[in-house]
C-alpha cells in the first residue's frame, strides 16, 4: 500500500500536504501548545502574527518532508540525486579518498531523512547512520527499510563506537543528528542556543576524540519544495588541539545560523527545552 501511494504524481501529493495542513493547524492543532512556546521563547520580539507565520510555515514545510518521506519508498536513484544535492562533496571526500572515515553532524533542518539518502547516493563511500532503536517492531522494521533504501547502514547510536572499532577498516562516513535533548544520558553539554540554556548530546564529539575522526557539520537548505541542497562546514579536522566541549560548541553555533536563518525548517513540534540547567554544576 504505500509503495503504491508512492507512486502517485508529486501534484497528488502536495495536495494530500496540502489536507494535512489543514488538519494539523486547524483541526487535531498538532503540537500546538509546544510550538507555540518554543517559537515565543525564541523569538520573543517577534509580533504574534509572526510567529504564527512561522508555524503555519514550519507545519506546511513537516507536511511536506512526510510526503516527500512517502515519495522516496519508490524514487529513483537519480531523482533523488537531482533533488538532495550536495554542493561540496570534495569536502568529506578528500578524508575519505585519503583512507580516513569522517563524521558528519546534522540537525532536523529541512528534510533529514533526504539528507541521508542524498548522501548515501552521491559520496561514493558507505555511510553508516546512528539511530535510536524504537520500540515497536513493526516500525522499527519500516525505518530501517525506508532509511538503508539507498545504501546507508543504520547502527544503533549505543553500539556505534564498539561497532567502529569492529569495522575499522572500513573507510567510511558516520552520520550524527545531534540537536536533540539528550535526556537519556548524564552526560551532556549546557551552553545558551536560540537565547536558551540547552543540554547538547556530547556522544559524537566523544566518539570522534576516540578515532581522531574529522567532523563536518552537514548544512541543508531548500531550495524549494521537493528540492534541497547540502553544504558540509569544517568543525574539527581531526588533528587541531581543543578544549573538551568546543567541537560540541562549534555545532550549536552553527546549527543556531542555520535556524535563525530559516525558521520555519527546523523541528519546533519536538519538545527540545524540556531539560533545565542545573543552578549549582552537574550534567
Amino acid at each position: 500500500m504505500i509503495k503504491l501511494l508512492s507512486r502517485l504524481p508529486w501534484a497528488a501529493l502536495y495536495a494530500f500536504s496540502a489536507f494535512l495542513y489543514f488538519l494539523a493547524y486547524y483541526v487535531v492543532r498538532h503540537r500546538d501548545h509546544v510550538i507555540r512556546e518554543q517559537l515565543e521563547k525564541v523569538f520573543p520580539r517577534l509580533s504574534p502574527a509572526e510567529r504564527a507565520s512561522i508555524h503555519k510555515r514550519y507545519l506546511k514545510n513537516f507536511c511536506d518532508v512526510l510526503v516527500e518521506l512517502l515519495k522516496s519508498v519508490s524514487m529513483p536513484e537519480a531523482d533523488m540525486i537531482r533533488r538532495m544535492r550536495l554542493t561540496n562533496p570534495e569536502l568529506p571526500r578528500q578524508y575519505l579518498d585519503a583512507g580516513q572515515s569522517v563524521m558528519l553532524m546534522t540537525s532536523h533542518l529541512g528534510n533529514w531523512e533526504w539528507l541521508l539518502h542524498g548522501v548515501a547516493l552521491q559520496l561514493g563511500h558507505p555511510v553508516d547512520a546512528a539511530y535510536k532503536p524504537l520500540h515497536d517492531q513493526w516500525a522499527e522494521r519500516l525505518m530501517l527499510k525506508l532509511r538503508s533504501r539507498f545504501g546507508a547502514r543504520l547502527v544503533p547510536a549505543k553500539e556505534l563506537l564498539a561497532d567502529f572499532f569492529k569495522r575499522r577498516g572500513v573507510v567510511r562516513a558516520i552520520g550524527m543528528n545531534a540537536d536533540q535533548a539528550p535526556v537519556s544520558t548524564d552526560q551532556r553539554y549546557w551552553t545558551e542556543f536560540l537565547g536558551q540554556d540547552t543540554a547538547f548530546y556530547i556522544g559524537a564529539e566523544q566518539i570522534a576524540r576516540a578515532t581522531r575522526l574529522p567532523i563536518l557539520y552537514a548544512h541543508v537548505r531548500r531550495v524549494r519544495r521537493s528540492f534541497y541542497e547540502v553544504e558540509f562546514l569544517p568543525l574539527w579536522d581531526g588533528q587541531e588541539r581543543i578544549e573538551p566541549n568546543e567541537v560540541t560548541e562549534r555545532y550549536a553555533r552553527a546549527c543556531e545560523v542555520d535556524v535563525l536563518k530559516s525558521p520555519a525548517d527546523w523541528l519546533w513540534s519536538y519538545r527540545r527545552w524540556r531539560l533545565k540547567k542545573p543552578l549549582y554544576g552537574g550534567a
